[in-house]
């Protein structure tokens, strides 16, 4: 028996508020150096929040803009397989979530979670398949609203979404941008049988925000079925420099479950 080819996948994750390509306070447009650094970590699947998917007045202002979207800018020949759900759209273009993925994407759907006109908020389910694995991968990004009231009923949402798509051995991911700043989230998704990877290895959440000097703790990955080991938070040079969020980084152990 090949015991290398049949131990357990090991998946490695990253998740990251790209702040649509600029530096924090729109300094500067850092979209190339962010690709190096994303690059730089080897990740399995990319989880990405605030990727444009056009904006015409950046692309004339900006020599360097891509002719195409920046998720797939970011994905180039890495990850061979790339998700978009758009959520906020205007006059100059639209952007959303987006999960990169070195593993095929069978199918996803973004699910609108907005409540009211306020903000346009979205999850961004993926189902991947992981080979020799039975069972498919769940990845679900989330970029959850600004207000306590919307995201209250957003993670009820998530929840719903998580019980009607997700069968209940499935290994889940579920990482993103919370905007959690009362904390009140791991409560509330506790119920839906996920756990978060900081707490889980270190007894805390991650601070990720503002980037240059984390204090807030609003980037999270949740999981299900799989344990985790090596978590980063991706907070010195360059990534400082590249949005004003910390990126995120774990790897997540699945179980032993063949085809």
């Amino acid at each position: 028996m090949d015991k290398a080819r049949d131990a357990a996948p090991v998946i490695k994750l990253l998740t990251l508020n790209t702040h649509k390509g600029f530096n924090s306070f729109n300094r500067r447009f850092v979209l190339h150096e962010l690709r190096e650094a994303v690059r730089g970590v080897a990740a399995d699947i990319v989880f990405l929040q605030e990727v444009l998917g056009e904006h015409s007045a950046h692309a004339v202002r900006h020599a360097t803009w891509p002719a195409m979207p920046q998720y797939e800018f970011l994905a180039d020949s890495i990850w061979r397989d790339f998700a978009y759900g758009r959520n906020a759209v205007y006059t100059e273009g639209h952007h959303g979530n987006a999960v990169l993925s070195k593993f095929p994407i069978v199918r996803f759907e973004n699910h609108d979670v907005s409540v009211g006109r306020h903000e346009q908020r979205g999850l961004l389910h993926c189902v991947l398949r992981v080979p020799n694995q039975i069972l498919d991968v769940h990845a679900i990004c989330v970029h959850l609203g600004l207000r306590e009231r919307h995201r209250r009923e957003q993670l009820q949402q998530l929840c719903r979404l998580i019980s009607r798509e997700v069968p209940d051995d499935a290994p889940l991911f579920v990482a993103g941008d919370f905007n959690d700043w009362w904390l009140r989230a791991n409560r509330r998704l506790q119920s839906c049988g996920l756990r978060e990877a900081f707490v889980e290895t270190r007894g805390r959440l991650a601070r990720s925000f503002p980037a240059r000097w984390p204090l807030l703790k609003l980037d999270r990955i949740y999981f299900r079925n799989a344990t985790v080991t090596r978590p980063q938070v991706l907070a010195a040079p360059p990534w400082s420099r590249l949005s004003d969020h910390a990126a995120l980084a774990v790897e997540l152990h699945l179980p032993e479950t063949r085809r």
